[in-house]
């Protein structure tokens, strides 16, 4: 493989392709990483930008923190940067979950997070058979749809035109919100896609956004453990990335109100088109 996968294997210590499966052949993926945090500096030059997009997401620059995952993918196996990261958006739901907890819409997660359930299922077991390899294809993909919809999606609001889905279709928004959340942290497209068109207050709309997530995250915490992700090496370089996390959201409460964010988006949204094909180039190259 190319450069970017050279980087790969020396944060991973294996080459990706040759990843062992477990003994109890339910085709779980042993977990091969060492007990010490990760400490090649490949990994925090993305690392800690990816983390600040995921805190100016949460402070409110929404959709930015989606670019994340995809620039880990290059260098290192996209399921422990998925691990990694998980912790860091669980401890930052804490801010909008309590700061919007009065304002959610009961009836609307109601449809959504049955489904969400099922579709981290899919993603746990597409993750748990599928070669790191195709994973990476796979969070290419998710990346290069999910800039692709959110480009489409601000023309289409502007031209004023919003195609309000049945109720019934929550649920299987909510499969795919769960499967692309769990595969590449990217459950927002589907979610969006959904609840937009349903007129929500902002307050209304930010609630039950932060609840969503909030509730999706932690029903992914099994999945991961299940394929053997919480190690101490990732919940060591969890931590050590904490910092930036909380210095960024805090960063984003402060500039959303000083800066449009409109006139960020449609660059990270380009730029994740960019990266999911490149990972796309890397990982059938």
């Amino acid at each position: 493989m190319r450069g970017s996968l050279g980087v790969f294997e020396r944060v991973s210590k294996r080459p990706p392709i040759a990843r062992r499966r477990s003994g109890r052949g339910d085709g779980v993926p042993d977990s091969p990483y060492p007990a010490a945090m990760v400490t090649d500096w490949h990994f925090y030059a993305l690392a800690i930008p990816a983390v600040a997009l995921i805190g100016l997401a949460k402070g409110g620059f929404a959709g930015m923190g989606a670019l994340s995952l995809p620039m880990l993918a290059f260098v290192i196996d996209p399921v422990r940067a998925a691990a990694i990261l998980l912790p860091i958006l669980i401890v930052q739901d804490v801010v909008g979950v309590w700061a919007f907890r009065r304002s959610v819409d009961w009836r609307l997660l109601g449809w959504m997070l049955p489904g969400a359930v099922f579709g981290i299922w899919l993603g746990y077991a597409f993750a748990a058979r599928v070669p790191p390899l195709g994973v990476m294809a796979a969070v290419g993909a998710i990346s290069m749809i999910f800039g692709a919809y959110r480009l489409w999606a601000a023309r289409r609001v502007a031209a004023g035109g919003a195609w309000r889905w049945p109720e019934w279709a929550g649920s299987l928004f909510g499969v795919a919100s769960g499967f692309t959340s769990q595969i590449a942290h990217a459950g927002q497209p589907p979610f969006q896609l959904w609840v937009l068109p349903r007129g929500l207050s902002r307050d209304m709309l930010v609630g039950t956004t932060a609840i969503f997530f909030a509730a999706v995250n932690w029903i992914k915490v099994p999945a991961y453990a299940a394929l053997g992700q919480f190690t101490r090496a990732n919940l060591l370089t969890a931590a050590a990335l904490m910092p930036v996390a909380i210095g960024s959201t805090l960063a984003g409460v402060w500039l959303v109100r000083r800066i449009a964010p409109e006139r960020f988006y449609a660059a990270i949204y380009w730029l994740m088109i960019l990266v999911g094909a490149a990972l796309i180039w890397e990982a059938f190259g």
